[in-house]
């Protein structure tokens, strides 16, 4: 939808919307996110951040040096830019960014930041804290949401997290294994890995963290109170099938199920959707600008044209859940996808009426064979995987052998 334009004077009238012409890119955020809520609902709503690379050539790009980025899985010459999205029962999109300016090799080069058209006001930040900005800004716009959740990066710095707690958000953050935590009633401090080793096997419950592109994707999970508060636990996902371990600090500022935790955890790879979908379908990734004001133009672009695509196929969906426990019936076709979107919309202003008909009728037929496809999927992979939704009791190290 942005993607790059392919004639000269295209090209020369993208770079003065990006770079010249007068406008806000932050009002445009600002109703950005509104559109979003408006269109996505906060039901279920879950604010998730995560960073995404984009890979470049050369010093002069706003941001830019040798640095890891998971888009390449690697240590590349890029830019990284910090995103915060909303996953809601409608849907999920981008709705607001943050380029991440390295501290040694931009923050303090007046130079360098003054070819790139860096404000003088921008100041070094750690992503963390960008995240929190971001998220500051979301609740004082009046979004409403309920969670946080975010990987790694994000779940180790305890000053993010104490700024959750502060606005009475609840946060499910992964953390390293290597993560101290403590027990009995704040008393002992044990490193997460080794903790994990001391739990019964009463102490596991599987649990589906959502519907993949395979099926219900089954867990098993064990939670674990830390500290002096009721409502902090260690969440521990154990894969069935390989035995790998992944840990999350969680805080709620009232008592919930594990469910929920199991559901909020989850959620974070909706954000990897929407990168996924961002860089393929609005070109997100397809700039050629280097300017700090021109790449926050371009990314917001990029997000609003997404925020359209997913409103349109929220709209699309039929308003009854199809979950495990609401399933579509038999002569339901698959939702409306936004590359499906992209596409349907191409083709109306593209091609002649008779086509767009022959398209329209293409889509509803594939979509159906699509469902029918899927159902039988998961029907087969509901025989192979064992009956896991047990309710066991909560486990507690307070009922553990000494530790």
């Amino acid at each position: 939808m942005l993607a790059p334009p392919s004639a000269p004077r295209d090209r020369e009238a993208m770079q003065r919307l990006l770079r010249y012409a007068r406008w806000d890119a932050d009002a445009v955020r600002d109703d950005l996110r509104a559109y979003a809520v408006d269109h996505l609902g906060t039901h279920g709503g879950v604010l998730v951040v995560d960073e995404t690379g984009f890979v470049k050539k050369g010093r002069a790009s706003a941001g830019v040096q040798r640095q890891y980025t998971g888009t390449a899985g690697r240590i590349e010459n890029s830019q990284v830019g910090v995103f915060l999205a909303l996953a809601t029962v409608r849907g999920r999109a981008l709705i607001d960014r943050r380029l991440y300016l390295p501290e040694h090799s931009w923050s303090t080069h007046p130079g360098r930041r003054h070819a790139a058209g860096i404000p003088d006001e921008v100041q070094f930040a750690t992503k963390p804290r960008l995240t929190g900005e971001m998220i500051a800004a979301a609740l004082d716009a009046g979004l409403t949401a309920s969670w946080v959740t975010g990987d790694e990066a994000y779940g180790q710095d305890p000053q993010l997290r104490a700024a959750l707690e502060a606005r009475g958000l609840g946060y499910v953050l992964a953390v390293a294994c290597s993560t101290r935590v403590r027990i009995n009633h704040g008393r002992t401090p044990v490193r997460a890995d080794v903790l994990v080793r001391r739990l019964p096997a009463t102490a596991w419950q599987r649990h589906s963290a959502g519907a993949g592109a395979k099926g219900p994707r089954y867990y098993d999970w064990a939670w674990i109170h830390t500290g002096s508060d009721a409502h902090r636990h260690l969440l521990v996902r154990r894969n069935p099938t390989t035995g790998e371990l992944a840990f999350y600090l969680c805080w709620s500022p009232t008592k919930v199920p594990l469910a929920e935790l199991v559901r909020v955890a989850g959620v974070r790879w909706s954000v990897e959707e929407c990168f996924q979908a961002a860089k393929g379908q609005v070109g997100l990734d397809h700039y050629q600008v280097r300017n700090w004001t021109a790449w926050h133009r371009h990314i917001t672009l990029a997000m609003l044209a997404l925020a359209l695509l997913t409103a349109v196929a929220a709209s699309a969906a039929p308003d009854r859940p199809t979950d495990s426990t609401h399933p579509a019936r038999c002569s339901d076709p698959i939702t409306l996808t936004v590359p499906e979107i992209r596409h349907l919309l191409a083709a109306v202003f593209n091609s002649p009426v008779s086509t767009v008909s022959r398209l329209l009728h293409w889509s509803t037929w594939r979509r159906h064979h699509q469902a029918t496809s899927r159902r039988s999927h998961y029907r087969r992979r509901s025989v192979d995987e064992p009956a896991g939704q047990i309710t066991k009791p909560h486990w507690s190290t307070r009922r553990s052998a000494p530790l």
